[in-house]
């Protein structure tokens, strides 16, 4: 017995190598191949022992030729990798050929190396002859380009929200500016150089709202949450954004009812908040039933233990067993208003839950609607 396994006398001729009592002789002329060759060049038993090793995989390793020899493969087996390693061995002595196979060894030092193996099984002789190439560097590579790859990714999809954001959120300011500059009655100004630039000004919001809604039109398909917290006054930014669309707010006759007592303050993005207020409260204006002024209540509560926020409104109503399921979906649309976008309540729930945090609706056709967000647990 050697290291356990049978001491067999074997004659075997591998690339000219003669084999006598598992010690292999090579000739004169394929010496050099085995010792100076760059690739891991090895030859193993049955029994998961190496029989044969060259220099190149010892070196690789950092193993002595009698280290390597006198444990079973297996031990130099990275963890994760023995399982699989071993499914395919036994196809090897399964008299079936193992190509592009990967797995890990761990050197000495305790490195870690990837190998690309080629295995040929001789069944004659329970040999297996084995060719692997070191491939961490590419490993390392494919590594690097995927981490790569991911923040990329990240960027760009941050890049779309902030690009989505603010097209979408500039346009209630914008239509802000244009209703002050329809009410002017051009009549009543007899100065030309007057009239003349309030026609530019009206020229330019026209336009300023067309490019804007071509810019919501342009990035429909990737989108990522703003997710930097802070803590904040509920009630602060809420004027804020009504302050922002105060002639918008006026024109329409709505009217609030806020009721931050339960709790006034969230840990959540600022920009997020407020354009969560924004379009919700837009919403609401546009969608009110006709004649009818908007009835807005924003409220507080706690809820199951956990911080919630209703926005309910007296508008039009969703019919929630016919569209429910499309009410956050992109581009979808449930009113005929030719200035919707299908963009606001997408929005609204991409960064509700960027957040960890949920939001569900409650409408009724000409019965209003309630969103109740629930934010997670600080």
């Amino acid at each position: 017995m050697i290291n356990g396994r049978p001491n067999i006398k074997l004659n075997t001729y591998f690339f000219g190598y003669h084999s006598t009592n598992l010690t292999l002789h090579m000739n004169q002329a394929l010496e050099p191949f085995f010792n100076q060759s760059i690739d891991c060049l090895c030859i193993a038993d049955y029994t998961g022992y190496f029989v044969e090793i060259n220099p190149a995989f010892q070196q690789l390793l950092g193993y002595s030729e009698e280290e390597l020899k006198s444990r079973p493969i297996s031990e130099f087996i990275f963890d994760e990798d023995r399982e699989e390693t071993a499914t395919n061995r036994k196809k090897l002595l399964n008299n079936v050929p193992l190509v592009h196979f990967e797995n890990r060894y761990v050197c000495k030092s305790g490195e870690l190396v990837w190998l690309h193996w080629t295995s040929i099984p001789l069944p004659e002789k329970s040999l297996v002859y084995a060719i692997a190439k070191d491939v961490t560097y590419t490993k390392k590579l494919q590594q690097e380009r995927k981490t790569h790859m991911t923040q990329l990714s990240k960027t760009n999809k941050q890049l779309r929200q902030l690009t989505y954001s603010t097209s979408h959120d500039l346009r209630s300011p914008l239509n802000n500016l244009m209703a002050l500059v329809n009410i002017i009655d051009m009549n009543k100004i007899d100065h030309a150089e007057t009239k003349e630039i309030l026609g530019l000004i009206k020229l330019s919001a026209t336009g300023l709202n067309d490019t804007l809604n071509d810019y919501l039109d342009t990035f429909k398909s990737n989108d990522v949450g703003m997710t930097i917290s802070q803590s904040l006054h509920i009630g602060e930014v809420l004027k804020q954004v009504q302050r922002s669309i105060s002639r918008l707010i006026a024109h329409s006759g709505a009217s609030f009812n806020v009721d931050f007592s339960t709790f006034d303050t969230i840990s959540f993005n600022k920009t997020c908040l407020e354009s969560l207020f924004l379009n919700l409260i837009t919403n609401s204006i546009k969608y009110a039933k006709p004649e009818v002024p908007p009835q807005i209540s924003i409220k507080t509560a706690i809820k199951n233990g956990k911080k919630t926020l209703s926005f309910t409104d007296n508008g039009r109503g969703i019919d929630m067993e016919k569209v429910g399921h499309l009410i956050f979906k992109l581009n979808e649309r449930f009113h005929n208003e030719k200035d919707s976008k299908g963009v606001g309540l997408y929005l609204v729930h991409q960064m509700i839950t960027d957040h960890g945090a949920s939001i569900e609706v409650d409408s009724e056709v000409d019965r209003g609607t309630t969103f109740t967000i629930t934010f997670k647990s600080s």
